[in-house]
């Protein structure tokens, strides 16, 4: 049986190295990147500019994906309000233009939104909620969602909570490596404590995406998150636990957050919540969402951590994974 063609747009992203590490175990995946050329095994890339339509027409006639995901993107909620103009063009208009070719060459398209597209009110977020982003990085990304679902034939949307784990680019560190950089130099670092998100591990959302394109989900727009929402200090006091460092290196604060509205309520200062509801995805693909201590099991074990033998030992207990 011919192995499907996957091609990622956006290969030096953090989620885009991650899928084509993972995906290129079963699939042939082709790359794209921009200025950071990026080196993955089993993995073709490719220059590409999303916003140069030639060079996207380019591409998609080349490879002939059978599906294409779109990793490109400003992630960064305080780098969006600061270049909003940028934001617009990376997370929604360069989607335009790999989502005309899809069309035309017959190729589903696959976009990775987020959990910020809501307000941040203390309630769950169904899939069939409209979307009230109160931030230009959450704006620019429903903006995407609802060009996708009015013009797209074939296309599939993940809309997704905090996602974390290790990039593929040097010098250019997520939160979590941030977070094991502090630890290794024993370092101090003050964690977010006002919003609320869930958390789950890059390897297990791209073991989700590798289910709905096996299963040939299509036209659906899918809520996948932790089974619980907590903070970034809770993060790290759960990362503590499970990889047995001490607590008293990280510390409560309040991280920038840039609002759009800044009469927009706070929940009486208890802080912001983007709670996803995922019964959708549970009940289609026939699983349980992990919660945030399971989904760190799973990352001690895929990262095959080593505790110091004065740290306490990590919870054995079974994990239940797809």
């Amino acid at each position: 049986m011919k192995k499907k063609t996957i091609l990622i747009f956006g290969i030096s992203s953090f989620v885009g190295s991650n899928l084509a590490e993972f995906l290129s175990a079963d699939y042939k995946v082709v790359g794209t990147y921009h200025k950071t050329k990026t080196k993955i095994p089993r993995v073709l890339t490719l220059p590409c500019d999303v916003l140069a339509k030639e060079e996207v027409q380019l591409v998609i006639f080349t490879v002939k994906p059978d599906v294409t995901i779109y990793a490109v993107g400003l992630t960064s909620i305080s780098e969006c309000d600061e270049a909003p103009a940028i934001a617009d063009a990376l997370n929604t208009l360069g989607l335009f233009n790999v989502s005309e070719y899809c069309q035309r060459y017959k190729s589903q398209v696959c976009y990775i939104s987020s959990s910020y597209v809501f307000s941040g009110e203390n309630r769950d977020y169904l899939e069939l909620d409209t979307p009230n982003a109160d931030t230009v990085y959450g704006r620019t990304k429903s903006f995407a969602e609802f060009f996708l679902q009015k013009s797209s034939l074939n296309y599939m949307i993940f809309r997704c909570c905090n996602l974390y784990g290790r990039s593929y680019r040097a010098n250019h560190y997520t939160w979590f490596e941030q977070l094991q950089r502090t630890f290794l130099n024993r370092g101090n670092m003050v964690c977010d404590n006002f919003v609320h998100d869930g958390f789950l591990d890059v390897y297990y959302f791209a073991m989700i995406v590798k289910l709905a394109i096996d299963i040939e989900l299509s036209n659906r727009l899918l809520q996948i998150s932790s089974a619980d929402y907590l903070t970034h200090f809770d993060f790290a006091s759960k990362y503590c636990k499970i990889f047995g460092e001490t607590q008293d290196l990280i510390h409560k604060g309040r991280w920038q957050f840039p609002q759009l509205d800044i009469n927009t309520p706070d929940n009486d200062g208890t802080g912001l919540y983007f709670k996803l509801n995922i019964s959708n995805v549970e009940s289609l693909m026939d699983m349980t969402m992990p919660t945030l201590e399971e989904s760190l099991q799973f990352t001690f074990t895929r990262m095959f951590g080593i505790k110091s033998k004065s740290k306490v030992k990590a919870n054995s207990s079974d994990i239940k994974f797809i």
